[in-house]
């Protein structure tokens, strides 16, 4: 037969524990940064629209950041590159002024990646680390790739979703923005909620 002394010494050690276990929880919420993924959900070999490496031409993606200023952090897309060198790209980004972007990159320094050449394995996942450059940002963005070298016969392949609100693409430096309303390339950004 259990005491009365027993029962609220096990009321007493199952208090404490659900205290303890509601701090951590409140503790580890508040340690944590906060994280979201914006833009396109990622497409490994779907639907694929190609483009060819033209030093100064853009390809992007209009994504929704949110009221509130986060940072971005990581770039991810899916492509392909059906030639034999690498191709060397640089990230930019401008806020959406209507339905084109802005002249203005909101990049100022510049972040490189490159797409490796061809392989017979497919698709690669190309992931550009953001996080050093601190760009800030709210409301609608445009996220780009700009390519710094030109390579005949690249036909740069993106992984592609329909329907999902299209790309944008610049054949030049001077050439105007074009929106491809019906395919959009898998772009996507790990961002941060900024307080």
């Amino acid at each position: 037969m259990k005491t009365h002394f027993y029962h609220q010494f096990q009321k007493i050690i199952l208090r404490t524990f659900l205290t303890g276990l509601f701090c951590f929880t409140v503790i580890a919420s508040f340690a944590q940064d906060k994280t979201k993924t914006i833009g396109n959900k990622p497409r490994e070999g779907s639907v694929n629209t190609s483009f060819d490496a033209v030093k100064g031409a853009q390809v992007g993606v209009r994504m929704n950041a949110g009221h509130k200023k986060v940072e971005l952090l990581t770039l991810k897309f899916h492509c392909n590159n059906r030639s034999n060198d690498s191709i060397p790209f640089k990230v930019n980004v401008y806020q959406m002024a209507g339905k084109l972007p802005a002249d203005s990159n909101l990049v100022k320094a510049e972040i490189g990646g490159y797409i490796k050449k061809y392989s017979l394995s497919g698709d690669q996942l190309i992931s550009v680390d953001l996080s050093a450059y601190h760009v800030i940002v709210s409301g609608d963005i445009l996220v780009s790739i700009e390519f710094l070298t030109t390579k005949n016969g690249s036909n740069i392949g993106f992984a592609c979703g329909l329907l999902n609100g299209g790309m944008f693409h610049k054949d030049g430096t001077t050439n105007p923005w074009k929106k491809v309303p019906v395919v959009g390339a898998d772009f996507n950004v790990l961002v941060k909620k900024l307080k």
